[in-house]
Order: structure tokens, then sequence, then C-alpha cells
């Protein structure tokens, strides 16, 4: 094969890799919203061809639960996930029990009907292996199989990265929050609910641009006596032909002015009554017509704008007092573990929470109104009350989420009647967070793993794509970047690793294993890496932090 025919296979590859992809995050969602009370979309069929897009489901459609829930026909959307985390500096797995092929989109047989209450699963999961390693407290592996009496027997596989992504923002976009009119002092970090409409001309009048003379005709002029004309005064007398008037930016322009003169490029004779100009000038110079930024009417910011200072001062600029806007989320972050200190240095087995201080700021940024962390150990009790009790948009709970004698978060979902849906996630850091809904008209559940870069995402991976969803803002744009170097892969799951940009392309760091932040503590992004990994020149998709680092790299963080 000539490299002409290499090059134009792999272009060909990827281009059925998107297809599929896409083809995949379609059946996940309808999958899922059937789940929670939707019929797929009328006509549904994948995408065709490399340039295909696709729908999302309308954001008003309310989100009603079944009674009862059995498991839906799954697809190939997910592969069972096994294995603990991946090893830090190579990215890979210890051996793994295998894995049955599976023709990408291909559909597997559905499950039959069970004559009792069947388990809550997740719709998006693949049958488990038959033998798994044990769960760990730092959350690094996955469970093994259990009896059916069991409350962790309804874990039963890995829904694919991609796939639940675009179900938790579909799931978020189906409930949306109700919109509030809100004062310009309370309405930043919103979402526009509606589309800003310029209610007056911007400017309302013609205004001068510069401080210096306004003069009517061709000079030299007769500079008027007094203070000239200043912002914010009413209208103001003709300016007849000849003649010049001092003026100040952003005042009025008298009517019959042609020009506006810099201070810096004109001078008076000695009596100060003769203007003479020193380039020439031009009609309309430094004015700012009525109407010049926008027309009474005009469209100005579309709804899903987020609500930024600048957004704040223009819906000042056009007349605005309050804006139709959806509310920040609320998040309630509830942190798991007696082993967690909050000071000071660790000692006898007990480390610091990492994750506490972490997610509050990191979810606030996201555009969310989070509640202080609470600290709820390893009570169950204590568990099952806040979640019951909490009138947040999402609960994010921190560890938990493995099959360990102290995991309680999937007995507790279990007990309270909720709805899994999401029950791993075949990606590496974090495979063991999950996703679920509590109740009727209740929040989601979006459960992280306890190890730090594990936590990240989870958050990355369901709650800030949810979040997006919830809060109307728009769909995040996906891009690509090269890597310079070959980079490691799962050889099952989805990799997403830190990555800093450098010109054109992005580097991945070291210290990207799943108990590690120094990474992502220097990052600018992630990168995701499909299973297997990439050869150097690569493009991966990158998905951006919601801020900019602050400190420069240094050369140990590089991979």
């Amino acid at each position: 094969m000539t490299a002409h025919e290499r090059e134009a296979a792999s272009a060909d590859g990827g281009r059925s890799t998107e297809e599929e992809r896409a083809a995949e995050e379609e059946r996940a969602v309808d999958q899922a919203l059937a789940l929670v009370g939707h019929q797929p979309r009328a006509g549904h069929r994948p995408p065709e061809g490399p340039g295909a897009t696709r729908s999302k489901p309308p954001p008003s459609s309310p989100v009603s639960p079944p009674s009862a829930v059995s498991p839906p026909s799954p697809s190939s959307a997910a592969s069972a996930s096994a294995g603990p985390e991946s090893r830090p500096d190579s990215g890979l797995t210890p051996s793994s029990p295998a894995r049955s092929a599976q023709t990408p989109g291909a559909a597997m047989p559905s499950a039959p009907a069970p004559s009792s209450p069947a388990p809550v699963v997740s719709p998006l999961a693949a049958p488990a292996p038959a033998a798994d390693s044990a769960s760990s407290r730092s959350h690094g592996g996955s469970s093994a199989d259990r009896p059916a009496s069991s409350p962790h027997a309804h874990r039963t596989g890995s829904t694919a990265w991609h796939a639940a992504r675009a179900l938790a923002e579909s799931l978020g976009r189906a409930a949306p929050l109700a919109a509030h009119r809100l004062p310009l002092d309370r309405a930043l970090g919103h979402v526009l609910a509606e589309a800003v409409v310029a209610l007056t001309d911007l400017p309302s009048f013609d205004t001068s641009a510069m401080d210096g003379w306004a003069v009517a005709g061709p000079g030299p002029w007769t500079v008027k006596e007094g203070e000239g004309l200043l912002a914010g005064r009413g209208s103001t007398e003709p300016l007849p032909d000849g003649q010049a008037s001092r003026i100040a930016t952003g005042a009025r322009l008298p009517a019959d002015a042609t020009a506006v003169i810099r201070s810096e490029h004109a001078h008076c004779d000695e009596a100060k009554r003769l203007l003479y100009a020193g380039r020439e000038v031009v009609q309309g110079q430094d004015i700012r017509p009525r109407g010049q930024e926008c027309r009474s009417g005009d469209e100005l910011l579309p709804a899903g704008t987020v609500v930024t200072p600048p957004v704040l001062g223009l819906a000042a600029a056009a007349g605005y007092d309050a804006l139709v806007a959806v509310p920040r989320p609320r998040v309630d972050v509830f942190v798991l573990g007696d082993e967690l200190l909050t000071s000071g240095l660790p000692y006898d087995g007990l480390i610091r929470d990492a994750l506490g201080p972490m997610l509050a700021p990191w979810l606030r940024a996201l555009g969310a109104e989070v509640a202080e962390p609470r600290r709820l150990g390893d009570e169950a009790g204590a568990l099952r009350q806040a979640l019951v009790s909490s009138d947040a948009d999402l609960i994010l709970t921190t560890g938990g989420t493995a099959a360990g004698p102290v995991d309680h978060v999937h007995p507790v979902l279990a007990e309270i009647g909720a709805d899994l849906l999401v029950d791993g996630v075949a990606v590496r850091p974090g495979h063991p967070m999950l996703l679920a809904r509590l109740a009727e008209g209740g929040p989601c559940l979006v459960g992280l793993p306890g190890n730090p870069l594990a936590a990240v995402s989870g958050l990355l991976t369901l709650a800030e794509p949810l979040l997006r969803g919830i809060a109307g803002r728009p769909a995040q744009d996906r891009y690509r970047a090269p890597v310079p170097q070959e980079v490691h892969g799962h050889p099952h799951d989805t990799r997403l690793i830190p990555v800093v940009h450098r010109e054109d392309s992005v580097v991945p760091l070291h210290y990207n294993g799943p108990a590690m932040l120094r990474g992502i503590a220097a990052a600018d992004g992630l990168a995701v890496v499909p299973p297997g990994g990439v050869r150097s020149g690569t493009e991966v998709e990158i998905l951006d932090l919601p801020w900019a680092s602050a400190s420069p790299w240094t050369e140990g963080c590089f991979t």
C-alpha cells in the first residue's frame, strides 16, 4: 500500500469512527430519555455521512419517570469496564478479564421482561465480565459479580464515555430550570432565557467620539465663547456654518455640525478666536452617528448567552433594568469518608480532603451556585438523610461509588428508589462514576469516585454537561489538537490526560494517575485519548478547563 493509500485509509477510518460515535450518542440519549419517560424522536436514524449532524431533544420537554423501571434493549453504546485504574506513567492497566468483541453500533439482544420488579439498571450498560477485580477504598477498581439479593447486584457494566456525556447534557435539557426576571445587579452568571433586543438606538443621538471642537463647514472657524458642549447636557442650538464650539467626548453634537476635530489636531490664533486644522477635515470624522451600534429592535444577544459583566453593560446601555434569565443551578456537595482530614498533615492512615476545597469553586466556575460542602463520613444514614432532604438542582457525592464495605452510595440510592441512569463509564481515570435521578421532579445525583483526578474526570464527564443542560447554556464546541508524541491509551476505555497548549498542539503532562492532582493543576485542559492510544501527530479532542492556568509549568510536569 502506498503512502497516499495509507493516508486515505486512515481518513476513512477516522470518518467511520466519528459516524459510529455520533450514532452511539444518539442511541444512548434515546434509550436514556425513554427510560425517564420520553419516546425516541420520530423518524430517528443514525447520522449518515461524515458531515451529518444530530438533533437534540426539545428543551421544554418535561421529564417524568416511570413507576417501575425495567432494562431497555441496550445497544453496544458501551463496553464493560474491568480492571484497576490506569497507572500514572504508562496509562495502561494490568491484564484485565477478556471482553467479547463487538462491532461498534451493533445492537444486542433485548432483555426479557421480568416477572417481578427488576433491579434498577443503567440503560446504557453492556453486560459485565464474569469476574472483576475487587473494589478498593480508593475507588480504583470495579466490583465483582454479586448475588441478586445484594444491593450492588444491579451494577451491570459501563457506559461509553461520549455516550455518557451526551446523556447527561440531554437529561439536563429535558428538565431546564424555570426562568426569572432578575435585576441587572443580580443577573451575573445566569443564562439569558430571552434574547436581548435593543430598546433604543445606540447611541440614541449623534455624539462626539473625541474631546475637541465641533465644527460646521470648511475652516478656519470662529470659536464660540463659553464652556462648550458637555456630556449629559440637553438639546443644543444649531451650529452656524463657519463656527466651532468646544465639545467633550460623549456630548450631544449640535445640529448642522459636520465634523469633530480632535484637540491635538488643531490650534487657535493668539486671540483664541480663529481655529485652524492641522490636517484635512473629512465630513463626519470623529462623530458617532445615531444608531451606529444598533437600531431599536435589533437583537443584541440571543437566548442562551451567559450573562457576563460586558453583557450587563450592553443591556444597561440598551435600556434594560432587568433580564429574563435562567438562574444558576443550585448544587449540594456531600463529601464521604471517615479517613479525610480538613487541616494539618496526614497521619495514621488519615489523608487530607482534596475534593471539598476543589469542587465548590470549580462548580462556581461552571456557573453553579454551591452550598458549603458537607462532610458525612461513612454513615449510610447520614447520606440517606442528606439526599432526601436536599432542595438542590444537582447533588454531587465524592467517594463511595465502588463496592467496598463502607461504599454506601449504591445501597442508599436503591433504598430511596432512585433511577440509576449511568453506572460506571468506560473512561480512565474515573470509571466508577455514576448518574442517578432521585425521584420524580427531584434532583439528579452525580457520584464521583474518591480519587481526586478520577473525581475531576467524573465532574467533566457527567456534572458539567448536566449543569449546562439544566441552565440552558449553549452546547460546548468540540475541537481537536494534535499531540507531538505517542500517547498510550487504555486497551478498552477512553483515557483523559491533562495537557497544556503549546503553539498549535497540546502536550501531555506527567502525574496523571487517578489519585494525582499535580498534572491537572498545571493544565489548560484534558485530552480525550481513544482506546488503544494515539500516534504522534494525531489530533485528539480537547476538554478546556473553565479558567486559564495562573502559574508557569516546570519541565517535570511534561511527559
